[in-house]
């Protein structure tokens, strides 16, 4: 039996031999023997390429701000491993992790003995966040964010108050589908029936996918643009904007978080909150929505670690995280030098990102870290244009000490760190200390 705290990650992170194995046929058995924990709380649904951790973070802060006590689910994680259970922005202790996994385990090595086979590591930790949050009568409401895709989401168990799709884009296509169209309907395997979907997607056909499914499950449908607009945008310190749904306006709201896409991600949290109010489960003040909006932070998404130099870190790690994050350069950053630090896995699609930063960056150096699929320094040349102003630097802990010796010798210049999520935990780790 698992005594200690390492002991329990070590566990855990041993799953990761298992890969991924979708489907929901362990989880329905695990959830079967813990009493269905996940018929026990207030569930609010996140899916999306990009965008939800930002968007649970929102609805966490409004709700949190009204005095409702919320717990969260997250992946992955920047600090540390505990962030991703939290209540109110809190990670649960050292001795709540080595508590649940006792109690997951036994079942999980039970569950191996069977044709189903074990859980993965992604598995093992969704049953430990549904068995707290099913256990715990304190708290409201649940923001559970899926892992990947939806349909064969670990967390699709849930059935929920409210589903988020914030967008759609290329990345997993290994497991999701080579086309918006298949993506875009696995993502919406999460719409439940006569349970409210909420969305930002942009592409037509998955708009329309995604609207098919709404039809079939008789689940309203709401989606920006349509049925809710942002009005007024604009870029100050933070974002400035207006949301308008179809029988409320929130007038003059701002967000810290930089960037277009931070103002979609608010938007869908704030009519999901205002749909939760519409219903009678939450009341809240505009005041209080709009203040735990304006308190938003999520670590690792265009925030600025240093002022002089300036030094951003943004998790873009797929092609349409980089665009906006090229996006949000352009907005709150015009005229400066951008130097750009890069690390990405070798599963994405590495020409498109690259070529992207290329356009904005003064110099571009490209870095790898120690994980299983890391891209090498090579493999990221070899996917650039090779101009004078791109250089490799293999040891990311010199390259970041040689990008804030450049921006520090210089008026005028940002340092941007970004790429994988896991690099940039590594990455913000070190530069804190």
């Amino acid at each position: 039996m698992i005594q200690t705290y390492d002991e329990a990650l070590a566990w855990i992170h041993g799953r990761l031999r298992l890969g991924m194995k979708p489907g929901l046929s362990r989880m329905e058995w695990m959830m079967d023997r813990l009493d269905h924990p996940q018929e026990k709380i207030k569930a609010i649904h996140v899916a999306g390429t990009n965008g939800k951790g930002s968007t649970v973070s929102y609805i966490r802060n409004m709700l949190q701000e009204a005095g409702y006590k919320i717990g969260t689910f997250t992946s992955p994680f920047i600090e540390t491993f505990n962030e991703r259970i939290s209540v109110n922005g809190k990670p649960i202790s050292d001795d709540e992790i080595v508590s649940l996994l006792q109690v997951i385990q036994p079942l999980a090595e039970e569950l191996e003995e069977t044709e189903l086979g074990g859980p993965t590591e992604f598995e093992v930790i969704t049953a430990m966040a549904l068995h707290y949050f099913g256990e715990a009568s304190d708290i409201d409401f649940v923001i559970m964010e899926v892992g990947l895709g939806g349909r064969l989401d670990s967390t699709n168990v849930i059935n929920p108050l409210i589903s988020i799709i914030t967008s759609i884009g290329f990345d997993h296509m290994n497991i999701l589908g080579d086309t918006i169209e298949e993506i875009a309907g696995e993502k919406a395997g999460i719409i439940k029936r006569n349970v409210p979907v909420i969305t930002a997607v942009e592409q037509p056909q998955a708009i329309e996918v995604i609207g098919t499914i709404a039809k079939e499950k008789i689940s309203p449908f709401y989606q920006l643009g349509q049925d809710f607009f942002i009005l007024g945008h604009h870029a100050n310190e933070g974002e400035s904007f207006t949301v308008k749904t179809q029988n409320k306006t929130f007038p003059n709201l701002h967000i810290s978080m930089k960037g277009a896409h931070q103002v979609r991600n608010a938007s869908l949290a704030v009519l999901a909150v205002h749909m939760l109010q519409d219903t009678g489960a939450v009341q809240i003040e505009e005041r209080q929505l709009a203040t735990g909006l304006e308190k938003t932070k999520w670590i690792g998404r265009f925030e600025e670690i240093s002022k002089n130099p300036l030094v951003i870190l943004d998790g873009a790690h797929n092609p349409e995280g980089v665009n906006s994050l090229v996006d949000t350069i352009e907005a709150h950053l015009k005229g400066k030098d951008i130097h750009i630090i890069f690390s990405a896995l070798s599963d994405k699609k590495l020409d498109t990102m690259i070529g992207q930063l290329e356009k904005i960056a003064k110099t571009l150096t490209f870095s790898s870290f120690d994980y299983p699929r890391a891209a090498t320094t090579g493999e990221l040349y070899e996917n650039s244009s090779a101009g004078e102003s791109i250089n490799t630097v293999d040891n990311w802990q010199e390259a970041v000490e040689a990008g804030l010796e450049r921006v520090s010798s210089v008026e005028n210049a940002a340092l941007i760190i970004t790429g994988s999520l896991y690099f940039i935990s590594e990455v913000r780790r070190f530069l804190l200390n």
